[in-house]
């Protein structure tokens, strides 16, 4: 197995959720961590544990709809680091309803966060990726292999996001870089609480796969010799409802 001691890895979504326990796992590996979300006090309180976990942790609170954001983060990361060995985007936003009601502002709204933004960054840090033959982690979901009914806004930015990352690898994966999806089913996550509450249905979230799990395989894939390379991983609770 490889380690992943002194690498770079930036994690977006890392405030929370499934993003901070990836951007945990990563730090307990002892990567050095470029920490990206919305919620600046959020993102620190991570980036205190990081210390606390002895690795180097820089935050960077930004809106990742906003070009001029993500050039932002490009050049902090840059100047902090000067290189990225892992990129892991799990920051993303849900809206639900029916296609007859749904808006077409809030498909643009999905858009923007879960799939143009992991696109512009992927492109802005790629050169730093590229000469450390490093590795990205797109943090997908069921839905983003089977739309179901009332959430197809939400399912279409995930489709979009796998067809992004099975392009990506295909372009990049001559030169040794490793493009991984991940697909987590209902996963005990503020995100998930509060698509229950929409349903009408009780939060049991011991029920549910926990942020941790899904961090784990995560930072498994990573770890795998330069021999192999995992494409998809598919996950979901064990209990099903």
């Amino acid at each position: 197995m490889l380690t992943l001691r002194d690498q770079v890895a930036v994690v977006t979504g890392a405030s929370s959720g499934i993003g901070r326990a990836i951007a945990m796992g990563l730090a307990a590996e002892g990567a050095k961590l470029a920490l990206v979300g919305r919620r600046e006090e959020a993102l620190a309180e991570v980036g205190r544990a990081a210390l606390v976990a002895g690795v180097v942790a820089h935050s960077y609170a930004a809106d990742l709809s906003v070009d001029t954001e993500i050039e932002r983060i490009a050049e902090g990361v840059r100047r902090h680091f000067g290189g990225v060995d892992v990129l892991v985007h799990a920051a993303a936003v849900i809206s639900t309803g029916r296609l007859e009601d749904a808006s077409p502002q809030e498909l643009d709204r999905q858009f923007a966060t879960n799939v143009r933004a992991p696109y512009a960054l992927t492109r802005a840090l790629l050169p730093m990726v590229r000469s450390r033959r490093g590795q990205i982690v797109f943090i997908n979901s069921w839905a983003g292999l089977n739309a179901r009914g009332g959430a197809g806004q939400y399912a279409a930015t995930k489709h979009a996001l796998k067809a992004i990352a099975d392009s990506l690898r295909e372009e990049v994966n001559s030169e040794g870089l490793r493009v991984l999806s991940v697909f987590p089913g209902r996963t005990a996550t503020r995100m998930q609480e509060a698509i229950h509450a929409i349903e009408g249905k009780e939060y049991l979230p011991e029920r549910l796969q926990q942020p941790e799990d899904v961090a784990a395989m995560v930072v498994y894939a990573l770890r795998l010799p330069r021999t192999t390379e995992v494409t998809e991983i598919r996950m979901r609770p064990l209990i099903k409802p």
